[in-house]
């Protein structure tokens, strides 16, 4: 019986020891970092984004968690410190849909599956000035992530998801909310 006490304990343990194998871990363990932009979108604005373009809105339309992190990548170490995180998350139990690798350079399109369907996206870029990563958890299309991957449509939404952010522009509806208020 104590052995058994002292086997569930030590994997509880070893469960709660465990770093950045997990985007949530990743995301609380560097957001508050020098230099980091990181945006968590709430759920009542996935409908807003979803309409920068018509592939973003049968995107968006499923998604129940939306992330992006940009961060700097500035010097060798630092670029390969963050290219063996991501990794580090990528290789529990996600497929890897597209990678270039060129140098410590890194685009690298992740899935999780369950059944037919596609549960999450990770989408990470790094080119030894900036590294980012898009996140989605939600039910999506295998076919039109690939495709999407292939066209570099995830990159766009990255970069409109944070222009978005830094000028202020956010999607109509949320400044019509705030005026009210």
């Amino acid at each position: 019986m104590i052995k058994r006490t002292l086997f569930i304990c030590s994997l509880v343990l070893l469960a709660s020891c465990s770093t950045y194998n997990s985007i949530d871990s990743f995301y609380n363990a560097h957001k508050e970092d020098d230099h980091v932009t990181a945006v968590r979108v709430p759920r009542f604005m996935l409908s807003l984004i979803g309409g920068i373009s018509p592939e973003m809105k049968s995107l968006i339309g499923t998604t129940k968690d939306l992330r992006y992190m940009s961060f700097p990548s500035t010097t060798a170490a630092k670029t390969e410190f963050l290219n063996k995180q991501m990794n580090g998350i990528t290789d529990n139990s996600f497929i890897e849909v597209y990678r270039k690798n060129d140098e410590l350079k890194r685009n690298v399109v992740s899935i999780r599956e369950k059944r037919n369907a596609v549960k999450e996206i990770l989408i990470y870029n790094n080119n030894n000035q900036n590294a980012s990563f898009l996140y989605f958890n939600g039910d999506f299309d295998p076919v039109k992530v690939r495709q999407m991957a292939q066209n570099e449509e995830f990159q766009k939404l990255g970069n409109g998801l944070i222009n978005q952010y830094q000028e202020g522009n956010l999607p109509q509806g949320i400044n019509q909310q705030e005026e009210k208020k």
